[in-house]
């Protein structure tokens, strides 16, 4: 048995304050040809389980929750369990597979039960069939969850895939450990909050900072919209060369043009500072790429949707997230959490609990940006076309957009609260719009820097 990390358990403890969230993320595979059978989906799905103890894994709680739960082999795992076959209404295209992606969104995983669950989607449009993937967020996280996905599918043809190592097993389990750090704790718990004045005041007060009332924050039912916006990864890359920006600024200038649209379309004006999003930054160090656990902590930058030329609000998104980087927000929060292992697992429930209960207003979306395989993957030698990551929303936020990349492919999955969202799709326009707005200016700006030279 291992324990689960603060912000692993973190995720249920945050679950399981608010009845109308699920904490499932995952992906939607868009797969060529004809569904496999029930018995061909099974057998390829069994010879891989072995990879991964976690699959088999159920989360185990402790007596009265006096210390952390634990993952134990679950005695009676049956891969029945984990295995769902469902097929499309008519039209089976595209906008039938989102409406499912949204209705899977909305169911908890069963806590009985190892936390990742397989849906096989059938009679999808063009000879096309979808595999949906979903996994607890105490179990994996973007990184970890696209490596599961990736090994889940099949080995290059160059090469065997590459096996996981274990996770490694953390010592000092059980009462002796509480007991353990209650004696310690008159010492840690100072050097705890001595270190989060020092190092987490400017996260600590962007967090409870109360931006003004935006429409895209707010208290959000259990029903989900999901839809999808893409772009080419060469025409990123262009607009980032051209720009001098990263992937990751190209994909949040675009997410910036698609709020400003929202909140001019809801009738709200674009001010400065009107939505502060959260960025999660990936901490995995490469030696933990196929551990399935949380590496992540986060930068709370505003978006500039106050800015109307596309392209300065491309470098007012770099300079921005450059501010935060350097000011050490990941780091910071990365520190909290590594300290949270050295309390009580009863004060950092109390904790998460408490940040579950209590309604934020500072924070108005959720973006995040996980590199995804660059090479064609298949599933029982059937080629994966695309794949939708879809993460969920909570903590009144009403919006979470998952960007992947997938074989020169950029996916942005847009999850939306159903009552307050009714006008998500207009996210995703504005997304591929914005793509489209910068990809021109950078066509003018290359135009222009050439002529420039010849002159």
């Amino acid at each position: 048995m291992s324990e689960l990390h603060p912000l692993d358990w973190g995720f249920m403890e945050l679950e399981d304050t608010d009845r109308h969230i699920s904490l499932g993320i995952g992906a939607a595979a868009i797969v060529e040809g004809p569904a496999p059978t029930r018995a061909e989906f099974i057998a390829w799905l069994q010879q891989r389980l072995d990879r991964y103890e976690r699959l088999r894994q159920r989360v185990r709680r402790s007596r009265l929750d006096l210390t952390a739960p634990t993952w134990e082999e679950d005695p009676h795992f049956d891969l029945a369990h984990h295995i769902r076959w469902t097929a499309l209404p008519a039209p089976c295209d595209e906008s039938t597979l989102q409406e499912l992606i949204a209705t899977e969104l909305e169911q908890r995983l069963d806590r009985d039960h190892p936390l990742w669950q397989c849906v096989v989607v059938e009679q999808l449009s063009s000879n096309r069939w979808a595999l949906i993937v979903k996994a607890h967020h105490s179990m994996v996280d973007g990184v970890s969850g696209i490596t599961l996905f990736e090994q889940l599918c099949d080995p290059p043809d160059d090469g065997p895939a590459t096996e996981p190592k274990p996770a490694p097993v953390p010592s000092g389990n059980g009462l002796l450990d509480l007991v353990a750090k209650g004696i310690s704790l008159p010492v840690t718990a100072p050097r705890f909050a001595v270190a989060m004045m020092r190092s987490l005041v400017p996260v600590v007060f962007a967090a409870v900072t109360p931006s003004p009332a935006s429409s895209l924050n707010g208290p959000i039912g259990q029903q989900r919209r999901y839809v999808v916006a893409r772009a080419s990864m060469t025409e990123v890359r262009e607009i980032g060369a051209v720009f001098g920006v990263s992937v990751n600024d190209v994909a949040l200038a675009a997410v910036t043009g698609a709020y400003r649209t929202i909140l001019h379309q809801r009738g709200e004006q674009p001010t400065a500072e009107k939505v502060r999003i959260l960025v999660p930054v990936s901490t995995r160090p490469t030696d933990a790429t196929f551990v399935m656990d949380n590496r992540i902590s986060a930068l709370l930058p505003y978006l500039p949707v106050e800015l109307v030329d596309p392209v300065e609000r491309l470098r007012a998104i770099h300079q921005r997230v450059s501010h935060h980087r350097a000011r050490g927000e990941a780091e910071a929060e990365r520190s909290m959490l590594a300290m949270a292992e050295a309390l009580p697992f009863a004060v950092g429930a109390w904790a998460f609990r408490l940040a579950g209960h209590f309604p934020q207003h500072s924070v108005a979306a959720l973006a995040t940006n996980v590199p995804g395989p660059r090479r064609q993957l298949t599933l029982n030698k059937r080629e994966v076309l695309e794949i939708l990551p879809c993460i969920p929303i909570a903590m009144r936020l009403r919006t979470t957009i998952a960007i992947l990349s997938y074989h020169d492919r950029l996916f942005f999955g847009i999850t939306g609260d159903y009552d307050s969202t009714p006008d998500i799709a207009l996210i995703a326009e504005g997304i591929e719009s914005g793509i489209a707005q910068l990809l021109a200016q950078a066509h003018l700006t290359r135009i222009s820097r050439a002529r420039d030279s010849i002159e």
